[in-house]
Protein backbone atom coordinates (compact mmCIF):
# COMPACT_ATOMS: atom_id res chain seq x y z
CA UNK A 1 0.00 0.00 0.00
CA UNK A 2 1.28 3.45 -0.86
CA UNK A 3 2.30 5.77 1.95
CA UNK A 4 0.60 9.16 1.99
CA UNK A 5 3.52 11.10 0.52
CA UNK A 6 4.05 8.47 -2.19
CA UNK A 7 0.64 9.33 -3.63
CA UNK A 8 1.78 12.86 -4.48
CA UNK A 9 3.50 13.61 -7.78
CA UNK A 10 4.53 17.24 -8.04
CA UNK A 11 4.02 18.81 -11.46
CA UNK A 12 7.16 20.78 -12.32
CA UNK A 13 5.62 23.31 -14.68
CA UNK A 14 8.90 24.80 -15.84
CA UNK A 15 11.26 24.57 -18.79
CA UNK A 16 14.25 25.48 -16.61
CA UNK A 17 16.37 22.37 -16.00
CA UNK A 18 18.19 23.86 -13.02
CA UNK A 19 14.92 24.78 -11.35
CA UNK A 20 13.49 21.31 -12.04
CA UNK A 21 16.60 19.62 -10.66
CA UNK A 22 16.64 21.77 -7.51
CA UNK A 23 12.95 21.20 -6.82
CA UNK A 24 13.43 17.46 -7.34
CA UNK A 25 16.35 17.38 -4.92
CA UNK A 26 14.38 19.33 -2.33
CA UNK A 27 11.20 17.28 -2.67
CA UNK A 28 12.81 13.83 -2.81
CA UNK A 29 11.42 11.80 0.08
CA UNK A 30 8.54 14.24 0.62
CA UNK A 31 6.60 13.28 -2.52
CA UNK A 32 6.26 10.10 -4.54
CA UNK A 33 7.79 11.71 -7.61
CA UNK A 34 7.66 14.61 -10.02
CA UNK A 35 5.85 15.14 -13.30
CA UNK A 36 7.63 16.46 -16.38
CA UNK A 37 5.34 17.54 -19.18
CA UNK A 38 5.43 18.38 -22.84
CA UNK A 39 6.84 21.88 -22.43
CA UNK A 40 9.82 20.65 -20.42
CA UNK A 41 10.55 17.75 -22.75
CA UNK A 42 10.28 19.85 -25.90
CA UNK A 43 12.65 22.43 -24.44
CA UNK A 44 15.20 20.04 -22.96
CA UNK A 45 14.66 16.58 -24.44
CA UNK A 46 16.10 13.38 -23.03
CA UNK A 47 19.13 15.21 -21.64
CA UNK A 48 16.94 17.42 -19.45
CA UNK A 49 14.99 14.38 -18.30
CA UNK A 50 18.22 12.59 -17.38
CA UNK A 51 19.42 15.53 -15.30
CA UNK A 52 16.24 15.37 -13.25
CA UNK A 53 16.43 11.57 -13.12
CA UNK A 54 19.94 11.84 -11.68
CA UNK A 55 18.32 13.08 -8.45
CA UNK A 56 16.87 9.52 -8.22
CA UNK A 57 13.31 10.77 -7.82
CA UNK A 58 10.60 8.83 -9.72
CA UNK A 59 9.38 10.67 -12.81
CA UNK A 60 5.97 10.81 -14.43
CA UNK A 61 6.67 11.63 -18.09
CA UNK A 62 3.45 13.22 -19.28
CA UNK A 63 3.71 13.45 -23.07
CA UNK A 64 0.19 12.20 -23.90
CA UNK A 65 1.11 10.24 -27.03
CA UNK A 66 -1.69 10.17 -29.61
CA UNK A 67 -0.95 8.91 -33.12
CA UNK A 68 -1.25 5.78 -35.25
CA UNK A 69 -0.31 2.60 -33.35
CA UNK A 70 3.11 2.15 -34.98
CA UNK A 71 4.13 5.71 -34.21
CA UNK A 72 3.03 5.53 -30.58
CA UNK A 73 4.84 2.21 -30.17
CA UNK A 74 7.95 3.83 -31.62
CA UNK A 75 7.64 6.81 -29.29
CA UNK A 76 7.41 4.51 -26.27
CA UNK A 77 10.38 2.54 -27.57
CA UNK A 78 12.33 5.81 -27.72
CA UNK A 79 11.58 6.98 -24.17
CA UNK A 80 11.56 3.58 -22.41
CA UNK A 81 15.34 3.60 -21.75
CA UNK A 82 14.82 6.78 -19.68
CA UNK A 83 12.94 4.58 -17.17
CA UNK A 84 10.00 6.84 -16.29
CA UNK A 85 7.68 5.62 -13.56
CA UNK A 86 4.53 6.65 -15.46
CA UNK A 87 3.84 7.35 -19.15
CA UNK A 88 0.69 8.81 -20.70
CA UNK A 89 -1.11 8.16 -23.95
CA UNK A 90 -4.53 9.39 -25.15
CA UNK A 91 -7.31 6.83 -24.87
CA UNK A 92 -8.98 8.43 -27.90
CA UNK A 93 -6.21 6.89 -30.01
CA UNK A 94 -8.22 3.67 -29.95
CA UNK A 95 -7.89 0.04 -28.92
CA UNK A 96 -5.00 -1.03 -31.14
CA UNK A 97 -2.94 1.99 -30.19
CA UNK A 98 -3.43 1.28 -26.50
CA UNK A 99 -2.57 -2.41 -26.87
CA UNK A 100 0.57 -1.65 -28.85
CA UNK A 101 1.64 0.95 -26.32
CA UNK A 102 1.40 -1.50 -23.42
CA UNK A 103 3.02 -4.35 -25.36
CA UNK A 104 5.93 -2.10 -26.32
CA UNK A 105 6.39 -0.87 -22.76
CA UNK A 106 6.61 -4.49 -21.56
CA UNK A 107 9.02 -5.50 -24.34
CA UNK A 108 11.33 -2.54 -23.79
CA UNK A 109 11.41 -2.95 -20.02
CA UNK A 110 12.42 -6.59 -20.45
CA UNK A 111 14.99 -5.67 -23.10
CA UNK A 112 16.69 -3.05 -20.92
CA UNK A 113 16.23 -4.80 -17.58
CA UNK A 114 14.06 -1.99 -16.23
CA UNK A 115 10.85 -1.80 -14.23
CA UNK A 116 7.96 -1.38 -16.64
CA UNK A 117 6.38 2.07 -16.45
CA UNK A 118 2.71 2.42 -15.79
CA UNK A 119 1.08 3.21 -19.12
CA UNK A 120 -2.00 5.27 -18.33
CA UNK A 121 -4.56 6.72 -20.67
CA UNK A 122 -5.75 10.30 -20.68
CA UNK A 123 -9.55 10.36 -20.81
CA UNK A 124 -10.97 13.90 -20.89
CA UNK A 125 -8.54 16.70 -20.04
CA UNK A 126 -9.37 18.37 -16.72
CA UNK A 127 -9.37 21.78 -18.42
CA UNK A 128 -12.47 20.72 -20.38
CA UNK A 129 -16.12 20.78 -19.33
CA UNK A 130 -19.30 19.59 -21.00
CA UNK A 131 -19.53 22.60 -23.31
CA UNK A 132 -15.93 22.08 -24.43
CA UNK A 133 -16.29 18.40 -25.28
CA UNK A 134 -19.62 18.97 -26.97
CA UNK A 135 -17.99 21.48 -29.30
CA UNK A 136 -15.53 18.77 -30.39
CA UNK A 137 -18.32 16.33 -31.23
CA UNK A 138 -18.16 14.14 -28.11
CA UNK A 139 -21.76 13.49 -27.11
CA UNK A 140 -23.05 13.16 -23.57
CA UNK A 141 -21.89 14.33 -20.16
CA UNK A 142 -18.19 14.39 -19.22
CA UNK A 143 -18.49 11.50 -16.71
CA UNK A 144 -20.15 9.33 -19.35
CA UNK A 145 -17.32 10.00 -21.81
CA UNK A 146 -14.67 9.37 -19.16
CA UNK A 147 -16.28 6.08 -18.09
CA UNK A 148 -16.50 4.88 -21.69
CA UNK A 149 -12.85 5.70 -22.38
CA UNK A 150 -11.65 4.23 -19.07
CA UNK A 151 -13.45 0.95 -19.75
CA UNK A 152 -11.84 0.87 -23.20
CA UNK A 153 -8.43 1.43 -21.58
CA UNK A 154 -9.04 -1.37 -19.06
CA UNK A 155 -10.19 -3.75 -21.79
CA UNK A 156 -6.99 -3.04 -23.70
CA UNK A 157 -4.70 -3.74 -20.73
CA UNK A 158 -3.58 -0.24 -19.78
CA UNK A 159 -2.44 0.13 -16.18
CA UNK A 160 -4.89 2.92 -15.51
CA UNK A 161 -6.18 6.28 -16.64
CA UNK A 162 -5.83 9.95 -15.94
CA UNK A 163 -9.19 11.33 -14.84
CA UNK A 164 -10.50 14.35 -13.01
CA UNK A 165 -11.47 14.10 -9.33
CA UNK A 166 -15.13 14.22 -10.32
CA UNK A 167 -14.96 10.80 -12.01
CA UNK A 168 -13.04 8.85 -9.34
CA UNK A 169 -16.08 7.39 -7.59
CA UNK A 170 -17.77 6.41 -10.84
CA UNK A 171 -14.68 4.57 -12.09
CA UNK A 172 -14.09 2.84 -8.77
CA UNK A 173 -17.63 1.48 -8.95
CA UNK A 174 -17.25 0.10 -12.47
CA UNK A 175 -13.60 -0.92 -12.98
CA UNK A 176 -11.19 -3.24 -11.11
CA UNK A 177 -9.51 -1.94 -7.95
CA UNK A 178 -6.13 -2.78 -9.53
CA UNK A 179 -6.77 -0.21 -12.27
CA UNK A 180 -4.77 2.91 -11.41
CA UNK A 181 -6.41 6.33 -11.20
CA UNK A 182 -3.96 9.20 -11.71
CA UNK A 183 -5.72 12.41 -10.80
CA UNK A 184 -4.80 16.02 -11.62
CA UNK A 185 -7.12 18.90 -10.76
CA UNK A 186 -6.18 18.58 -7.09
CA UNK A 187 -6.27 21.75 -5.03
CA UNK A 188 -5.69 21.86 -1.25
CA UNK A 189 -8.42 23.79 0.57
CA UNK A 190 -7.98 27.52 0.00
CA UNK A 191 -5.83 27.14 -3.15
CA UNK A 192 -6.67 28.90 -6.41
CA UNK A 193 -8.44 26.69 -8.96
CA UNK A 194 -6.45 28.16 -11.88
CA UNK A 195 -7.21 26.58 -15.27
CA UNK A 196 -8.77 23.43 -13.83
CA UNK A 197 -12.55 23.11 -14.10
CA UNK A 198 -13.12 19.84 -12.19
CA UNK A 199 -11.31 19.84 -8.83
CA UNK A 200 -11.28 18.27 -5.34
CA UNK A 201 -9.04 18.50 -2.27
CA UNK A 202 -6.33 15.82 -1.84
CA UNK A 203 -8.16 14.11 1.04
CA UNK A 204 -11.44 13.99 -0.88
CA UNK A 205 -9.72 12.50 -3.93
CA UNK A 206 -7.93 9.74 -1.99
CA UNK A 207 -11.02 8.92 0.06
CA UNK A 208 -12.90 8.46 -3.20
CA UNK A 209 -10.25 6.06 -4.55
CA UNK A 210 -7.48 8.01 -6.29
CA UNK A 211 -4.07 6.30 -6.42
CA UNK A 212 -1.83 9.17 -7.53
CA UNK A 213 -2.48 12.90 -7.03
CA UNK A 214 -0.85 15.33 -9.44
CA UNK A 215 -0.28 18.63 -7.66
CA UNK A 216 1.73 21.52 -9.07
CA UNK A 217 1.42 25.16 -8.10
CA UNK A 218 0.20 24.61 -4.51
CA UNK A 219 3.62 23.03 -3.91
CA UNK A 220 5.97 24.68 -6.41
CA UNK A 221 4.73 28.21 -5.79
CA UNK A 222 4.54 27.88 -2.02
CA UNK A 223 7.04 29.91 0.06
CA UNK A 224 8.36 26.55 1.32
CA UNK A 225 7.60 23.71 -1.13
CA UNK A 226 8.76 21.03 1.31
CA UNK A 227 6.40 22.24 4.03
CA UNK A 228 3.57 22.48 1.50
CA UNK A 229 4.16 18.88 0.41
CA UNK A 230 4.39 17.71 4.01
CA UNK A 231 1.12 19.42 4.92
CA UNK A 232 -0.67 17.75 2.01
CA UNK A 233 0.75 14.32 2.93
CA UNK A 234 -0.22 14.79 6.58
CA UNK A 235 -3.76 15.58 5.48
CA UNK A 236 -3.91 12.22 3.72
CA UNK A 237 -2.67 10.16 6.67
Amino acid sequence: MLQSHERIFCALDTTDVSEAVQLSKNLKGYVGGVKLGLEFFMANGADGFKQVADTEIPIFLDLKFHDIPNTVAGAIRAVAPLAPKILTIHTQGGSEMMRRAQETAIEEADKHGLEKPWVVGVTILTSLDENDIGATGIEGAVPTAVERLAKLASTNSLDGVVCSPMEITLLRETISEDFKLVVPGIRPAGSAVGDQKRVLTPKEAVDNGADILVIGRPITQAPDPIKAAQKIAEGLA
